[in-house]
């Protein structure tokens, strides 16, 4: 696992925890991790993370619109 350091100005009031859950909510929702990759980076069980997804605007289902579209016309 890679370890990044961030400067982030005093002026920004955000605690590390929820700067965390920020990054694994956004890698998570764009493809880049699963879901228990996403959980692992946040620190949390998988379904702590499911549930916190919902504050930040991010669907449990990952699934692209394309994809369903086909599925529907394949259906």
């Amino acid at each position: 696992m890679k370890t990044i350091t961030l400067n982030i100005p005093d002026s920004i009031d955000i605690e590390n925890r929820e700067l965390v859950m920020h990054l694994a909510s956004n890698l998570y929702e764009k493809g880049k991790l699963s879901l228990g990759q996403a959980s692992e980076l946040a620190g949390l069980t998988k379904r702590s993370f499911a549930e916190l997804l919902s504050r930040y605007n991010v669907s449990i289902f990952n699934y692209p619109s394309s994809d369903l579209s086909n599925d529907v016309k394949n259906a």
